[in-house]
């Protein structure tokens, strides 16, 4: 890119923009997977249905996020063989088994407590880092905006600890997503200095894909267009995984990650906020218990953040 266009992307107003169309992108993805579900009709315990959708999904994901990165590096972004197992690795954390759990417990639980449980992700990676892989020190700072980020998911599964509406297949496997999530950045973290991320995070979606469809059809799971919406809302989650993605890795390739991540709060407010107006959850965003919630998690990650400033215009 020109130094023009190289300064303008390091601009405090440009970062907001692309980093608030990022968390839009991700955060829509919890309503328009419901949605998917009710349009290619997959019950919630079609467990071999919901692979098969998020398989299809992450290939054409990959395959639009491998011809985004091929533009923007001006050649055909291809893997070498030293990125093979790098790739299939990562795949395993951060496509099959983040997904594999997330399709499940969105198909069991609602999109508001979805969103905010995928709030804690933050708290998670911080506590997998400074305890598992030991990349960075666990600080009080860090342990008290965790604590009340954990608040909020707390409060808004209140009712189903209590009276027994809260599942392990829902909210529980939403949660081991986010556990997924956060080894899958620390190990993206470790191959970053050896290997192009753009390679690494665009054919792990289609590796991960590719093995997430395999085990749809091996279950008896099915995908049958229904008609142009389905087809759709299945573009548009491929759509924003590549997208989200390629304009992050931009704004990480020409500012501070701390800059830039500071931002990460916006995600689960987006996904409130559309989960609400979309799947009709209003009653329980607007509840005092779903706004105490995302209130507390965006908090949370606020605190955690709260000395990261973003790069200066």
């Amino acid at each position: 890119m020109s130094e023009k266009t190289t300064a303008l992307l390091r601009k405090t107003p440009v970062i907001c923009l692309v980093a608030g169309i990022c968390s839009f992108l991700w955060g829509s993805a919890f309503p328009f997977i419901k949605i998917g579900y009710d349009l290619f009709s997959i019950a919630a315990d079609d467990t071999g249905s919901q692979m098969l959708f998020a398989g299809i999904r992450f290939i054409l994901a990959g395959i639009l996020a491998a011809i985004a990165g091929s533009f923007i590096r001006k050649k055909p972004l291809l893997p070498e063989k030293k990125d093979i197992a790098p790739i299939f690795i990562l795949s395993l954390f951060q496509t099959i088994l983040q997904y594999f759990f997330f399709y499940i417990g969105m198909a069991n639980t609602s999109g508001v407590k979805g969103s905010v449980i995928i709030g804690s992700s933050s708290f998670v990676a911080i506590l997998v880092a400074s305890l598992v892989f030991r990349t960075e020190k666990l600080t009080v700072k860090k342990v008290i905006g965790s604590i009340i980020g954990f608040s909020g998911i707390i409060i808004i599964n209140m009712q189903g600890l209590t009276d027994g509406t809260m599942k392990i297949t829902g909210e529980g496997f939403v949660f081991l997503s986010t556990v997924a999530y956060a080894f899958s950045s620390c190990i993206m973290k470790k191959y970053s200095d050896r290997h192009d991320t753009f390679i690494l995070s665009s054919y792990q979606f289609i590796a991960g894909g590719i093995v997430m469809s395999a085990a749809g059809l091996l279950m008896n799971g099915h995908v049958s267009a229904s008609g142009f919406s389905g087809i759709a809302v299945l573009l548009y989650l491929s759509f924003l995984s590549a997208a989200a993605y390629t304009l992050w890795s931009i704004l990480l390739k020409y500012n501070e990650v701390s800059s830039v991540s500071v931002f990460g709060f916006m995600n689960p407010m987006f996904g409130f906020i559309l989960s609400a107006i979309l799947l009709d959850e209003r009653s329980e965003a607007t509840g005092i218990k779903g706004i105490l919630a995302i209130i507390l998690v965006c908090i949370g990650i606020f605190i955690v953040n709260k000395n990261k400033t973003v790069a200066k215009s």
